[in-house]
């Protein structure tokens, strides 16, 4: 089981909410957020109730202000727990909505897209194994969008305004 604490204030002080699992709207327990302790587990958060918006991956630890999350501003209105996974990896990505155009399958972290395909472009996903996190930019930098398994036929369906993106990364417990 995972477990995760939003604090109001920086450095974790103020008021707080204790998460153990996914909440799709936390504005009643808190109106902002600047810190996260994560005590076990990895979540996502996104800045929009019902898992939409900015998306940020945290995995155990302490994030004593909003920017050490790589975030925006203070504004976290939902979280998902990641389910603990030890499998294998395994997704296509495509060019083209619809799994159109050129296609590709990964089973390892990829930190420059640019490396591997002619265009940064995904605009489908087949996810086989595994939960992954896609970048806006190379080295795992930007806004992160969260895959769990399934298909994702346009990249809207993911939150992306864009097809464009830098890199890809496998969710596993030392990230």
């Amino acid at each position: 089981m995972g477990k995760i604490i939003f604090y109001e204030d920086r450095n974790f002080q103020g008021r707080n909410y204790e998460c153990a699992g996914d909440c799709a709207e936390m504005h009643t327990h808190l109106s902002r957020c600047n810190s996260i302790r994560v005590d076990s587990g990895s979540f996502v958060a996104y800045e929009k109730p019902n898992y939409m918006g900015y998306q940020y991956m945290l995995h155990k630890g302490e994030y004593p202000d909003y920017q050490r999350w790589a975030g925006f501003n203070d504004c976290i209105r939902s979280c998902r727990m990641v389910p603990p996974y030890r499998g294998n990896y395994h997704i296509k990505i495509f060019e083209r909505s619809d799994f159109g155009g050129q296609g590709m399958d990964m089973s390892e972290d990829c930190p420059d897209l640019r490396e591997r395909l002619p265009s940064r472009n995904i605009s489908s996903v087949n996810v086989m194994e595994g939960y992954w996190i896609l970048h806006e930019h190379p080295n795992y930098r930007g806004r992160q969008f969260f895959l769990r398994p399934g298909e994702y036929r346009r990249f809207h369906e993911w939150g992306s305004t864009s097809p464009t993106f830098g890199s890809l990364r496998r969710v596993t417990e030392q990230n």
